[in-house]
């Protein structure tokens, strides 16, 4: 509540390139980490990851107010936001991944700014577009892989998914409207897989959670891109997850 208060008054008379007052920004940022299930200190930070940069609030004074870990770690996303990464040749991004991921001693730093990004990629469309296509590769390229590497698959795509709108709106467009379909007449089909799935291991007396998920539209193109394939040759718009109790209850539901 300390965390909101304090960025509303500081963004008070900021605008969004978009129009909107900027506050709605480190809110929704705040929004994603709350999803994500991260603890209040990230929330926090969320809320006021953008102070330090853009108003005349110090890191000294976060500290403060709020203490050294939420003032440690927007000084640290405060860092990261000052790399200029759009620059970077083929050869220099894995460098600057791992510079990265290198520069944080807390892990919470690189989670709030996925979130941020996350936000901004929602709401890129404002921008001009040189801008966009140069926010959408840095995104491709550096990013939604950090986003890979820890394993947080939904922010990943996302990322990807909204970059490949930026930078070939075409074929997203295309593809985005191939798995809409696809989705539509296969609800079915995915229900009645789970069903089957869960009753053959209820038969088992094995405890299981199924997901379902449909290749996403950057996922389709790069496979066909990789495997020199046309659409109709990708097989595997469908996936099932099946979480188990146990590691011993995985290699059950393998086998």
């Amino acid at each position: 509540r300390d965390a909101y208060r304090f960025s509303e008054k500081a963004h008070q008379d900021q605008l969004r390139r978009s129009g909107e007052p900027y506050f709605s920004h480190p809110v929704e940022v705040a929004t994603i980490l709350a999803d994500m299930q991260l603890d209040d200190v990230s929330v926090s930070v969320g809320l006021l990851h953008d102070v330090v940069e853009d108003t005349l609030t110090t890191v000294d004074h976060i500290r403060e107010l709020f203490g050294e870990d939420i003032a440690s770690l927007v000084d640290g996303v405060t860092k990261i936001s000052q790399i200029q990464f759009s620059s970077a040749t083929e050869k220099r991004v894995e460098n600057l991944r791992k510079l990265l991921l290198a520069m944080v001693d807390d892990i919470r730093v690189i989670l709030v700014k996925l979130a941020d990004r996350v936000h901004n990629m929602r709401t890129l469309e404002a921008m001009p577009e040189e801008k966009k296509k140069s926010i959408a590769g840095e995104t491709l390229e550096i990013y939604a892989p950090i986003a890979h590497r820890l394993g947080i698959g939904r922010i990943r795509g996302e990322l990807e998914d909204w970059a490949f709108n930026y930078l070939d709106p075409v074929s997203f467009k295309q593809l985005s409207g191939l798995v809409k379909r696809k989705l539509v007449h296969s609800e079915g089909f995915i229900r009645g897989v789970i069903k089957r799935i869960e009753s053959t291991f209820a038969e088992q007396e094995l405890e299981v959670t199924v997901q379902s998920r449909i290749k996403r539209p950057y996922s389709i193109a790069e496979k066909m891109k990789r495997q020199s394939i046309e659409l109709d040759q990708v097989y595997d718009f469908f996936a099932f997850r099946l979480i188990m109790p146990s590691i011993k209850d995985c290699y059950t539901a393998l086998g």
